[in-house]
């Protein structure tokens, strides 16, 4: 029981470390000097930190990778929600 409880603190953690790290990655992104680019609303960048403070990390970074691939020029865009 011991162990169970001590892997779990570890699992949360070790997912809010690496929640912080995408968060500041992700900021440090939005800072750079690059045009408004993103064909839908909210931004990727935003879409990526709402699913972060929304959803389990694991969730968050596949609904953030599908978002990201859906980005492209032959996309319409357009209001998601995550």
């Amino acid at each position: 029981m011991l162990i169970i409880e001590f892997l779990k603190n570890l699992w949360r953690f070790t997912e809010n470390i690496v929640k912080v790290l995408i968060c500041f990655t992700v900021r440090l992104w939005r800072a750079l000097p690059f045009p408004p680019s993103c064909r839908f609303y909210p931004s990727c960048s935003e879409y990526a930190l709402t699913c972060i403070e929304k959803y389990p990390l694991p969730k968050a970074i596949l609904k953030t990778i599908w978002r990201i691939l859906r980005c492209n020029p032959i996309s319409k865009g357009g209001v998601d929600m995550p």
